[in-house]
């Protein structure tokens, strides 16, 4: 077996019994503490809920390791047996190997690929969250969500794909930094239409109703000097019973959008403090700190690109045949592939500089309301209404989680006081 592909195989099972392992001790850990419910928790959630949220915990988890091993026993097929190079033979005969047609067997490749996971994506919608109450949607409206997605990426990535691939033989040994500036270019601008002309594909975002709550939510933007053009409501109750709130776009682009289902279950001084939250990560900067470091990443990774170009026994490792030497189209496909497993170990620090973020956003909240307790309230609803892990293991929490945990976030509000 070549160097390489023992490398490959290494590296595939230490992320893969990494992942399994935290798994493991998160589930072990939260089952522990199912027999009652923890002190910290009582003056909110009752025991049959909190049950509920253990074993929404233990589902997915389960469900999560079983997904896991499949998708890496699908990585491993495809890479060790030939059958992406197989994949690329055959479209590549169909289509060609110029600028277009290799950028529809890249955009082809990658669609096939995703082929095998569907079902479990299915099975997470219509079993998984439909046993817990949360999935809304059809069957109909999840097919025609994943037809919407295809084309919309079709249309949005075959053009961007075949630039890059353009740039590939156009613009000498440093192709991979004008490739950089492109794609990050592509990044900006899809902060802003992402949610003005591709999120309303698939669901409702309208201006909140006048009334008292809509009164009281712009009095917070104008007093934390936040200036709001609107607040759009989603109508995630379509599809979920999940709550949320998010801040996208930016400058005069910015949008404030809660989900339909937050509305419903929040209570206006709740709402408010979820506003102030949202509103906070925009007035310290968090936005062009996480696009600036996401820009770094990015740099990063085709700088590696433009290495791997140029290094024949790369493709060779993974049995493509000689007539795949120069073209880049197998080395963006291996990469996609394989960059997970180098990524992976990066989770724990993207999610150390996120957590730092929340707290940031939640002490402006709460300097914004006056108090803690709007927040805390708002908080302790958004995890019993969506069943939240409660009591994850420090280390799973530490590697995964973008928030810091209910504990966690509750004790660093009232330190602060």
């Amino acid at each position: 077996m070549h160097t390489i592909l023992v490398v490959f195989v290494c590296l595939l099972i230490l992320k893969l019994g990494t992942s399994i392992l935290l798994d493991v001790l998160n589930l072990r850990y939260v089952q522990a503490r199912a027999g009652e419910v923890p002190e910290s928790f009582r003056g909110f959630i009752d025991l049959p809920t909190y049950k509920k949220s253990v074993e929404y915990t233990a589902a997915k988890t389960r469900f999560g390791i079983v997904t896991d091993l499949f998708d890496a026993g699908v990585l491993a097929l495809v890479l060790l047996l030939g059958i992406l190079p197989w994949f690329y033979e055959l479209f590549s005969a169909w289509f060609g190997i110029g600028i277009w047609g290799q950028a529809l067997v890249l955009f082809l490749t990658g669609l096939v690929l995703g082929i095998p996971s569907m079902p479990f994506d299915w099975w997470g919608t219509f079993k998984l969250e439909e046993r817990f109450g949360f999935n809304k949607s059809t069957k109909k409206l999840w097919v025609v969500d994943k037809i919407k997605g295809t084309l919309i990426g079709f249309v949005i990535g075959y053009p961007l794909l075949a630039l890059l691939i353009y740039l590939v033989s156009a613009a000498g040994a440093l192709w991979w930094l004008w490739g950089f500036a492109v794609f990050f270019i592509f990044q900006l601008v899809m902060v802003v239409a992402y949610p003005m002309f591709i999120m309303p594909l698939f669901n409702k975002l309208e201006p909140m109703e006048a009334g008292e709550l809509k009164t009281r939510l712009f009095a917070l933007a104008d007093r934390t000097g936040f200036q709001a053009q609107t607040i759009l409501v989603m109508d995630g109750s379509k599809r979920s019973g999940h709550s949320n709130a998010f801040f996208s776009g930016f400058g005069r682009f910015r949008r404030i959008v809660l989900f339909d289902t937050l509305i419903e279950q929040m209570e206006p001084d709740e709402l408010e403090a979820v506003l102030a939250h949202e509103i906070g990560h925009y007035k310290l900067g968090h936005i062009p700190k996480m696009m600036a470091m996401a820009a770094v990443s990015s740099l990063g990774m085709f700088a590696v690109l433009g290495w791997l170009a140029n290094a024949a026994w790369f493709t060779r490792a993974f049995h493509f045949s000689s007539s795949a030497e120069g073209q880049i189209v197998p080395v963006l496909l291996l990469f996609m592939l394989l960059s997970g497993l180098v990524t992976f170990w990066l989770s724990p620090l993207t999610s150390r500089l996120s957590r730092k973020h929340e707290y940031e956003a939640d002490a402006f909240a709460r300097d914004a309301m006056g108090g803690y307790a709007p927040l805390s309230q708002a908080l302790r609803k958004l995890h019993k209404e969506n069943l939240s892990n409660l009591t994850p293991h420090p280390l799973y929490s530490n590697f995964h989680y973008s928030h810091p945990t209910l504990v966690e976030r509750e004790a660093s509000l009232r330190s602060k006081v």
